[in-house]
């Protein structure tokens, strides 16, 4: 089934009339159109970005085809053209337990201009998303955030986290085993098919990945318009059939007080074998003149840990990164697959009310779900946070319990914990 086009999904009228009550106006815009101009300008202007060039503004084009584009106006600026809030919107694929997928409300280019903040205009805004993503069927919505304390008032909540690494690498040495295959050099624009290539391939791995597109691929690569980066350069890995099993994009930088020791950081690298995995790092970490390895938005749950001899050479920051918001109970609960048996009557609260109710959600021995309404107590009580945060593993329900944000018994929690735990672990390897 073809996914759902979100150019199609009507804007949510209760938002529309909220503004209205602003003087605001809320409208989508063409892409097509000069009006996509000051859209763009306002979007870049809202995350402290430079004024965009003609180059840039067709790039930006070519990154935001397909997604549903809204602004907010206000006919009583000195650039009434020019909207006073943005936001995007498409219908993706995120990644569950299981290896299994849901079609997702992704959310992004969300701004309001501090000329208009408290004023009501984000929360119309966004509630008007979720509106809209229920509306057209859509079980649940996500997004990356540069703010993190905005959206779990709306019912977001984060499920997935990265990690950063900076690695010196004269302390690190490589300890991992050595692999098959070979590792090329390859120029750009194989690069930036390559990293498309495998990443499609190897997201259903990994819970709570979605696929990238065209204009992402092209910037990761260094060759989106208007952004040219010769610096950047890429390997890929060919397994001992002549397979491409991952690549990986990275730049090169010179300490200014010594030519011999340079940062070496990884825009990109993405595998679907170990023994990519394991030539792409070691061709990282004994690069010639390299004394630093930056490679930021990995897994919580790195092999390379056990690969390195001195696992202190590295420095890793974790910090949340997908947050989602569900909308649809039994949709979710039923879309992903599950580690073990369970019956329990779980009671949700959602002040926006999608989600609330209590609701029975019964796993058979196969790992294959159903829930659905329920007049019961619950055996566990939670807000739609809390299963936002635990539906793809990569959050402990017995942790939320042990923090207060989960109420029940210590029998139901396990029960939960060994049910919702994933093989995979959760990663989401790009920003959206």
């Amino acid at each position: 089934m073809a996914p759902l086009d979100a150019q199609t999904v009507p804007l949510d009228p209760g938002a529309g009339g909220v503004l209205a009550a602003a003087g605001l106006r809320y409208r989508t815009v063409d892409i097509a159109t000069s009006d996509f101009v000051p859209f763009i300008k306002a979007a870049n202007r809202g995350f402290l970005g430079e004024e965009p060039n003609d180059e840039q503004i067709e790039g930006s084009r070519e990154r935001l085809a397909g997604r549903r584009l809204t602004g907010i106006f206000d006919a009583t600026s000195a650039e009434p053209a020019t909207p006073i809030a943005t936001v995007d919107s498409w219908v993706t694929d995120l990644s569950l337990p299981g290896r299994r997928t849901i079609p997702m409300w992704a959310i992004s280019g969300v701004t309001v201009s501090p000329t208009h903040r408290r004023k009501g205009v984000a929360r119309a805004m966004l509630e008007g998303e979720l509106r809209a993503a229920a509306g057209a069927g859509i079980a649940l919505a996500g997004l990356t955030v540069t703010e993190a304390t905005i959206y779990g008032r709306f019912g977001f909540a984060p499920a997935v986290s990265a990690a950063d690494w900076v690695i010196d690498t004269r302390r690190a040495r490589w300890v991992g085993p050595a692999a098959p295959g070979r590792v090329h050099a390859v120029d750009r624009e194989r690069l930036r098919s390559e990293l498309a290539s495998v990443h499609d391939r190897a997201r259903l791995a990994r819970p709570g990945d979605v696929p990238g597109w065209t204009g992402l691929w092209r910037r990761i690569a260094g060759l989106a318009p208007g952004n040219d980066d010769r610096k950047v350069r890429g390997v890929i890995y060919v397994d001992e059939s002549g397979a491409t099993r991952g690549a990986m994009a990275y730049t090169i930088g010179e300490e200014p007080a010594d030519f011999t020791r340079h940062d070496l950081a990884i825009a990109m690298l993405v595998t679907e074998s170990e023994d990519a995995y394991r030539s792409l790092w070691r061709f990282a970490l004994e690069h010639d003149l390299v004394s630093t390895v930056r490679a930021p938005l990995r897994s919580v749950d790195e092999p390379l840990r056990w690969m390195i001899e001195d696992q202190r050479a590295a420095t890793v920051t974790v910090s949340d990164h997908g947050w989602l918001r569900i909308l649809d109970v039994p949709a979710v609960l039923t879309a992903r697959a599950y580690s073990a048996p369970l019956s329990l009557a779980l009671g949700i609260t959602d002040d926006l009310g999608f989600a609330h109710g209590v609701w029975h959600l019964d796993v058979d021995d196969d790992g294959h779900g159903t829930a659905e309404p329920i007049d019961a107590v619950p055996d566990l009580t939670m807000t739609v946070r809390e299963l936002g945060s635990v539906l793809l593993g990569g959050v402990r329900p017995a942790t939320l319990r042990a923090a207060g944000r989960m109420q029940g018994s210590a029998d139901a929690v396990t029960a939960l914990d060994r049910s919702f735990a994933s093989v995979d672990t959760p990663y989401l390897s790009i920003w959206y």
